[in-house]
């Protein structure tokens, strides 16, 4: 006898992306929400740290790697070496840097391909407006401590008031 249209749904809903997941502690279910993902939640998986000068100037520490930007590798055989986004690939979270490659057997170049997590930007190429604006959205370093002095001026210190003794 072939299935319920009622269990082939319900075997559908477990193999397909849920929103409504919150989180684990298990590996499995971890890895199944990232592999599972659609590629606007996978976007947010390409976020690289940013370096010291970029981090006090924008106020954030990550940000997500695009093409033109330019990043430094701090991992594996390529640590240290800076180059420019060429490709980035939102399904595999993957990007690849301009002049790092690999020779094959045959000696032809092929592009190694790095995780974001790997990478640190030093340059952001700021051509697109909404990320312009995306980065000035966020206060910097520099405004939370002019903020925070102003607010401590604003305070008025009150002077303890003297508690009354009584006598027995």
């Amino acid at each position: 006898m072939a299935a319920s249209g009622q269990d082939r749904s319900v075997c559908l809903m477990k193999s397909l992306f849920s929103t409504a997941w919150l989180s684990s502690k298990q590996p499995r279910k971890q890895r199944k929400f990232r592999a599972n993902a659609p590629l606007h939640i996978k976007h947010k998986f390409l976020n690289a740290s940013l370096a010291k000068p970029l981090k006090e100037k924008h106020g954030q520490r990550t940000l997500a790697i695009r093409k033109g930007d330019e990043v430094k590798v701090l991992r594996g055989s390529f640590a240290k070496k800076e180059g420019k986004v060429i490709l980035v690939q939102p399904k595999r979270t993957r990007v690849a840097v301009e002049g790092l490659q690999r020779a094959k057997k045959d000696g032809t170049k092929v592009n190694v391909w790095f995780h974001p997590s790997t990478l640190q930007l030093t340059t952001i190429d700021l051509d697109d407006k909404k990320r312009l604006a995306s980065l000035n959205k966020v206060p910097s370093a520099e405004t939370k401590k002019t903020s925070e002095k102003k607010d401590t001026k604003n305070v008025k210190k009150e002077k303890p008031t003297p508690k009354k003794e009584t006598k027995k």
